[in-house]
């Protein structure tokens, strides 16, 4: 026990661990980052369902959340296997929420209209649940990995710099796939049926790598797994650190998910070419990995991965905003160097955000003498998931709204609805999300001081 505690404390990760946590993150991009960037656009373009319906669905497939993210957070805390308490969840969670990936993107175009928004509702439903089942197991192992400060920095980094190259990769050839597989256009049920399965088994794959290839150290008693429902609630409430980051991510997913789903329409009808979208994802493509790489360096400088969190994201708003003034098309030199410096800082923001997360566990036990990586972690998960909800369901309907109308040329408010949906808005609200992380108070002095407080403890019990 003595040997594991010094280990989880200043023990080093293996290369390997950590190359094999990031392709746990590449998996899960080939699941979510698919699905948050083409889901509703397969949904309207594809399917043949209403913006009013997608929107709807978003929003109420966010109260299952409420539900099913604590349940599987504190199921995974109490987990007992040979694997630990999360690597399990990767093993056999995969290939099931893979199937269900490929059942979302199966249109079934005989359908009646009612018959399809049951089937949307009913399969995304399980979506939600098959991919909480594993990506919450995954966040929280990065904290059953060390409880080194500067090594889950090093472990978050691989995990935001895989992450950066999956999303490079899927963006850039989803398009000219779904093209290939179909039959030519990006309104093919087939090309998008067959990417869904190529995904699906890319996300598996994945996951059983970082299985296979992490451990847990970090030992939790049968005393902690077993605390009731409304202690850990209560001891959540005291630990400060954890509702910023709370916060932060309810802001991440808000501008993230709502800005990433209107990609797709914006270079499809704003700039009338939606080939664009391959091109502009392989530009940002090595920002995305040197903004990643990046964080350690500046969270030395800050000593906060808070503040880190907020310097990226207030350069990435400032970005975002000055990019609306030019196009692809008419400053395409201007545009790409926006565009490459917003997801530069992004990037580095995207690991900032996740690695204060496993941090703030080790305040709660500290302030609380409770440890509930997963039930934390739970509504790390749900907070993002709720912010993706408000995001893409306000921009299905203020596309609606404006007059939005599948496969025809749109109107000029509908164009601005999305180009502002592109630049203004998420600019201006990465500069707000810049403002509240400023707040965040866990640096790397007090947490050393926790950690060896901590020790302290556990030696004299």
């Amino acid at each position: 026990m003595g040997n594991n505690n010094l280990q989880a404390t200043h023990g080093k990760v293996p290369f390997i661990s950590k190359i094999a946590y990031g392709f746990g993150d590449v998996g899960c991009n080939f699941s979510w980052s698919f699905v948050v960037a083409f889901l509703m656009i397969f949904y309207t373009d594809v399917f043949g369902i209403g913006m009013a319906a997608v929107a709807t669905l978003m929003l109420v497939s966010r109260f299952w959340d409420a539900i099913n993210d604590p349940i599987i957070g504190s199921l995974s805390d109490r987990t007992h296997s040979r694997w630990g308490r999360y690597r399990p969840w990767l093993l056999f969670g995969a290939p099931i929420t893979a199937l269900v990936l490929v059942l979302c993107f199966w249109a079934h175009p005989e359908m009646s209209y009612t018959a399809k928004v049951v089937y949307m509702s009913i399969t995304y439903g399980l979506l939600v649940l098959g991919y909480t089942c594993v990506n919450l197991p995954y966040g929280t192992l990065c904290g059953a990995m060390t409880q080194n400060i500067d090594e889950r920095a090093q472990i978050n980094t691989s995990r935001s710099v895989a992450a950066m190259i999956a999303i490079g990769v899927i963006n850039i050839i989803t398009v000219p796939l779904v093209k290939y597989c179909g039959d030519g256009t990006l309104s093919s049920a087939r090309g998008f049926l067959c990417v869904a399965i190529i995904y699906g088994a890319i996300f598996t794959l994945c996951h059983w790598f970082c299985f296979a290839k992490t451990k847990e150290v970090v030992e939790v008693s049968t005393q902690q797994q077993a605390i009731p429902v409304r202690e850990q609630l209560k001891a959540v409430a005291k630990n400060k650190p954890f509702l910023m980051a709370v916060i932060g991510q309810l802001l991440f997913g808000f501008i993230l998910y709502g800005r990433n789903a209107d990609l797709i329409y914006y270079f499809k009808y704003v700039e009338g070419n939606e080939d664009l979208f391959s091109f502009f994802s392989g530009v940002i493509v090595i920002p995305s990995i040197i903004g990643a790489a990046l964080f350690p360096m500046v969270f030395r400088w800050t000593g906060n991965k808070g503040w880190a969190a907020s310097v990226f994201s207030l350069l990435m708003g400032i970005s975002m905003v000055i990019l609306y003034f030019f196009s692809p098309t008419s400053s395409s030199v201007l545009f790409y160097v926006f565009a490459a410096l917003a997801q530069f800082f992004f990037s580095g923001f995207n690991t900032a955000i996740y690695a204060i997360i496993p941090d703030c566990v080790e305040y709660g036990e500290w302030k609380t003498g409770i440890r509930n990586d997963g039930f934390q972690y739970a509504f790390i998960s749900l907070a993002n998931k709720i912010g993706m909800a408000l995001g893409t369901s306000l921009l299905a309907l203020a596309m609606g709204w404006a007059g939005y109308e599948a496969n025809m040329v749109q109107s000029d408010t509908v164009k601005e609805v999305i180009h502002h949906a592109f630049s203004t808005v998420p600019g201006i609200l990465w500069i707000i999300t810049a403002a509240v992380m400023v707040c965040y108070r866990l640096g790397k002095k007090e947490y050393n001081h926790i950690i060896t407080e901590l020790e302290a403890r556990k030696t004299n019990h």
